[in-house]
């Protein structure tokens, strides 16, 4: 199947690990050329080559998005860009005790992707082609107490994307939004060692993915999806057969929300 993305330019924030580095394998796989962001010196190396020795085209750009300066110092880079995911983002412990970390998780969770938006359009407009897709969180169906800032951040994507798409009309640029629910990264197989083991069950991963999906954080396929599997819905979106979907915001969480 030909997703007609071979040889555009891909940027993924925060694809040093996780979930971006599954979409940036993911859509190097379809042939294009992926890079690779990490915020600090080092962090892109090991997905870079992993890239490189699957016979994918990656570069590495290791820079702080964070600040306005970050971002006009791969101004260049990003005009280039054909398909920009912005996947960056955590919840960083905001409560309702205190007013902290609320404007702080605003700003890496929202305002950190429209800055880098912002960046691509220009170069996406002249081409008369583009893909921008949201990484959003299936949480704002199921908000918890902790981190209340972040959950509210995220909720926010669907009237951003939403809005923006309305702005590109015309232009052959799409701008989507995903929500995933739990995803098997490394540091969620960690967590769901630990919980599994205060409970006496057993840890192998068959056992831990069934108990998580049935019980920890329920959903109606009795599995987690590793970030490949995110990354090939995000490919998707990114690719000529998805022309058509514009302004979406699409759950990715095996029907969590029902289970």
């Amino acid at each position: 199947m030909n997703f007609g993305i071979s040889g555009k330019v891909a940027f993924i924030t925060g694809s040093y690990r996780g979930t971006g580095a599954g979409i940036a394998s993911s859509l190097s796989k379809e042939g294009a050329h992926v890079i690779v962001h990490g915020f600090e010196s080092g962090q892109t190396d090991d997905v870079v080559k992993e890239i490189r020795d699957n016979g994918g085209i990656a570069s590495p750009i290791e820079v702080d998005l964070r600040s306005e300066e970050g971002i006009s110092t791969i101004g260049k880079l990003l005009s280039e860009v054909d398909i920009l995911v912005n996947c960056y983002g955590k919840p960083m412990d905001s409560s309702w005790s205190s007013i902290d970390r609320w404007a702080q998780e605003w700003e890496e969770n929202i305002l950190l992707g429209v800055k880098v938006s912002q960046a691509v359009l220009g170069g996406m407009k002249e081409r008369e082609w583009g893909r921008i897709v949201f990484i959003g969180t299936a949480g704002v169906d199921k908000p918890s107490t902790h981190s209340p800032g972040y959950y509210g951040a995220k909720a926010s994507l669907q009237t951003i994307i939403r809005s923006l798409a309305i702005e590109l009309k015309g232009t052959g640029i799409t701008t989507n939004l995903i929500n995933p629910g739990m995803i098997a990264t490394s540091e969620v197989k960690d967590m769901l060692t630990r919980a599994a083991s205060k409970r006496n069950l057993s840890l192998d991963w068959e056992n831990l993915e069934r108990w998580a999906a049935s019980t920890y954080a329920p959903n109606l396929t009795g599995r987690i999806p590793s970030p490949n599997d995110i990354g090939d819905i995000v490919t998707f979106l990114a690719s000529e057969m998805a022309s058509y979907i514009n302004g979406a915001s699409i759950a990715v969480d095996g029907g969590s929300v029902d289970a």
